[in-house]
């Protein structure tokens, strides 16, 4: 049933562009490798909400061990462009749904929870969420005070904060963070490394289970430095600290991390003790906030390439791993089914379905599925 109406959307799709010069495009790769995978928009992920609940800014997204899919946005910007709650009838008003949503596959919504609670401190304003193999639900923030990382069990139940909302100490600060953006937990060591983030400038290491300090370096494995640094110019050499955001951290299958130096425009590749492996960079000469934003691999064995969110130019990367030279791209500006505004972070699954989150006025969450 669901694949006759996705027939029918692209149809229907032909038809519009056939009468109208703004109907929306198809994303797709752009490559002269055929191999390069190509992705299609599925325009009912996820389905309706119950209890009238909107999606505010959705500005964390990832994938649990079922292929189920976690979200995370701010129901604080509920409201701020959907219409005065005074003018609705009972029936049809609108409430923010809870912050931390899980969808299956199908794009149903299984539980929701989240929120200030006793023992932690929610953030004033969300922003990432890693789920690990054990499904417990990690969580950051991006207001003015929000300079911790929780964990969670998969139903809610609070276990862990690294550290301590309103107070932070620089990048060399071995116990408090700065606005840290995303994380991912190596699960043979337990250790989380955070991308640490849109204040400090640096990748720390924490313990997963107690949340002892282990390490932490700047950008080519140098101490980090805070120093106000010069705004980035694509006639410059590559600067040696990491710029405005250390937006994502990601550990592939072989044990490399990689980093997303945001408004650098590059991913850069470490070893797990800091050792600096390679960088490569993409869409250079972009400005202003930058394209790396944040990087999941493909779901081969070998992770042959990486999606690379770019909430700038609004495209999908494809970049090939072990080059990092630029493959293909889909996705363009626009609030069509496959088109972005504000995309703010993507996942894979375990059958290379690509899912995406959208900040701002975005406000959405959409599915990618490989032709």
């Amino acid at each position: 049933m669901k694949q006759m109406k996705l027939i029918n959307i692209t149809l229907l799709a032909m038809i519009l562009s056939a009468g109208c010069n703004n109907a929306p495009q198809k994303p797709t790769g752009e490559s002269s490798n055929n191999s390069v995978p190509v992705y299609n928009a599925d325009p009912f992920w996820p389905q309706s909400l119950p209890n009238n609940w909107l999606i505010g800014q959705v500005s964390g997204i990832d994938v649990d061990s079922r292929d189920h899919i976690w979200i995370i946005h701010r129901p604080g910007t509920v409201g701020a462009n959907e219409g005065d709650t005074s003018w609705f009838s009972k029936e049809f008003l609108y409430v923010p749904a809870p912050p931390v949503m899980e969808f299956d596959a199908e794009g149903k919504l299984y539980r929701s929870w989240g929120g200030p609670g006793e023992g932690y401190e929610w953030p004033e304003m969300e922003h990432g969420i890693f789920v690990d193999d054990d499904n417990n639900v990690w969580l950051s923030g991006a207001g003015a005070n929000d300079h911790q990382v929780l964990k969670f069990t998969a139903d809610g139940r609070f276990l862990l904060q690294i550290g301590k909302a309103g107070k932070t100490g620089g990048s060399n600060n071995t116990e408090l963070l700065g606005h840290p953006a995303e994380f991912d937990v190596d699960e043979d060591n337990n250790e989380i490394y955070i991308a640490d983030g849109y204040l400090n400038k640096r990748v720390i290491v924490f313990d997963s289970e107690t949340g002892q300090y282990k390490r932490h370096w700047g950008a080519y494995g140098n101490i980090p430095d805070d120093a106000v640094q010069k705004p980035y110019d694509p006639g410059s050499p590559p600067s040696k600290q990491f710029g405005e955001v250390v937006h994502a951290v990601r550990i592939s299958s072989d044990n490399f991390l990689y980093i997303c130096d945001r408004s650098n425009n590059r991913i850069q590749v470490f070893q797990k003790d800091g050792t600096f492996v390679r960088e490569g960079f993409v869409a250079r000469d972009t400005k202003g906030a930058g394209c790396a934003w944040d990087i999941d691999f493909s779901h081969d064995p070998g992770q042959k390439y990486i999606y690379m969110a770019d909430g700038t130019n609004q495209v999908v990367w494809i970049l090939e791993r072990e080059t990092l030279k630029t493959a293909g791209h889909f996705g363009g500006i626009g609030r069509y089914a496959g088109q972005f505004i504000w995309l703010h972070n993507l996942t894979v699954d375990s059958h290379g379905n690509i899912y995406t989150a959208e900040v701002s006025t975005g406000k959405r969450a959409q599915k990618f599925i490989p032709e």
